[in-house]
């Protein structure tokens, strides 16, 4: 059984900073397949669409029939546990850190042999096991074999605590507290165990109703001055708080509907980039080198960095393009913040929900997200440990007509479908 994990006990300030090793992370053109899926949290592996059969590890071509008609798709990850063992010693420096480590080889039903990463429920061999896919801290896919049945504490395994950002124990920063979906989003992480919730709000002397009223009333929640727009605030934030923060989930966004030609002028677009582009930037120059200083500080060292998106951002929607764009350009961005993290084992998680049940979308029908759908989706993202999450009917829809074709999508949103 799974030790359940215990409140840390706070750090000496005197012992050094860890730094972040990270394990290996070369990986081939087409094992990056197997990245793809499990950044979205799936289990895929490449099947031969000649002969049918499954096959790992990734080749260019089918080892079977010698096909290239090779695709990627979902496997249950159903399988048996042949053997395992337990690795006392490792050339690798992060695993060194970090031995015992326990390994095993894996049959599934649909026919590989895996060496997986075992989690400590996994007893001995012969048994079932369930192989997943998970990111490591090199933002690289391994596999772990999993119980076929999980219990409460599954999630505070060490090994698997290593590959994800659950936030149990942990202090997070949420930018905006003043929407429904902030509001909806310290909840969450309060019942998620975290530690302490610092809470943004700009503009303190605009009363916005009772909500966050009642959020900074958790025991968890301290209210803190936080405008994107202001450099100054934004810096002094970080001074603050900066060397403490383990997640920072950027929810501030500035909504406007319209896209060129309804508007005169660059004024809401340009207030539009301000937040929701030239915030990012500023927020990531200032709190980005705190957390990638603490990557390594223990059990509930810094781990993530969220940025709440749009699904407008793959594809422009023209009623609400500059919206649409000022989320393109945060999509960019986040990009290059997830490449900068990464050295140091911060995982970025992009959000790109679709319609959010708020008052900048109430003239759409129907389905629309709720902001405590939002809240959940994010949170089960840094506990799977997984890089884009599209949350939602509509974003799951838009997401595999993206994927189908592009360009028959932009033609089929110009024409207002």
């Amino acid at each position: 059984m799974t030790t359940p994990l215990l409140r840390p006990p706070r750090k000496n300030p005197l012992l050094r900073t860890r730094q972040m090793n990270l394990p290996p992370g070369a990986r081939s053109r087409v094992a990056l397949g197997l990245t793809a899926a499990a950044a979205e949290g799936h289990f895929r592996l490449q099947t031969c669409d000649d002969c049918g059969t499954v096959q790992y590890p990734p080749r260019e071509v089918c080892h079977q029939c010698l096909s290239a008609a090779l695709r990627w798709r979902p496997q249950s990850g159903a399988g048996t546990l042949l053997g395992s063992t337990t690795l006392h010693h490792s050339n690798e420096l992060f695993f060194r850190e970090r031995l015992p480590w326990r390994l095993g080889l894996v049959q599934l039903d649909a026919g590989p042999t895996l060496m997986v990463h075992l989690h400590g429920e996994v007893g001995d061999a012969p048994q079932r096991v369930r192989v997943g896919a998970r990111l490591d801290r090199a933002g690289q896919a391994v596999l772990i074999g999993f119980p076929n049945a999980e219990s409460a504490p599954m999630a505070d395994d060490e090994m698997l605590r290593e590959m994800t950002s659950d936030p149990q124990f942990r202090k997070a920063l949420v930018t905006d507290g003043k929407t429904g979906t902030g509001q909806a989003i310290v909840r969450a992480l309060a019942q998620a165990g975290a530690d302490i919730i610092w809470v943004g709000h700009a503009e303190p002397w605009k009363k916005t109703g009772t909500g966050l009223d009642e959020i900074a009333a958790l025991p968890q929640v301290t209210l803190v001055p936080l405008d994107l727009t202001d450099g100054r605030q934004v810096a002094e934030l970080a001074g603050a708080i900066g060397g403490k923060v383990d997640i920072v989930i950027n929810n501030a966004e500035l909504h406007r509907t319209f896209g060129i030609g309804a508007r005169r002028g660059t004024d809401v677009a340009k207030a539009e980039m301000e937040i929701n582009y030239f915030g990012l930037l500023r927020l990531a120059q200032e709190f980005g080198p705190a957390l990638k200083g603490r990557s390594a500080d223990g059990v509930a060292g810094a781990t993530a960095w969220v940025n709440l998106l749009s699904i407008y951002a793959l594809s422009n929607f023209p009623p609400h393009g500059t919206f649409s764009a000022s989320k393109a350009a945060a999509h960019s961005l986040a990009q290059c913040l997830r490449a900068e993290m990464r050295p140091a084992g911060i995982r970025v998680i992009n959000i790109f929900p679709g319609p959010i049940d708020d008052e900048w979308n109430q003239h759409l029908p129907p389905p629309k997200l709720a902001p405590g759908a939002l809240a959940h989706a994010i949170v089960k993202a840094l506990r799977d440990g997984v890089e884009d999450v599209y949350p939602g009917d509509v974003a799951q829809e838009w997401l595999e007509r993206w994927r189908d074709n592009p360009k028959v999508l932009e033609r089929e949103l110009a024409a207002g479908g």
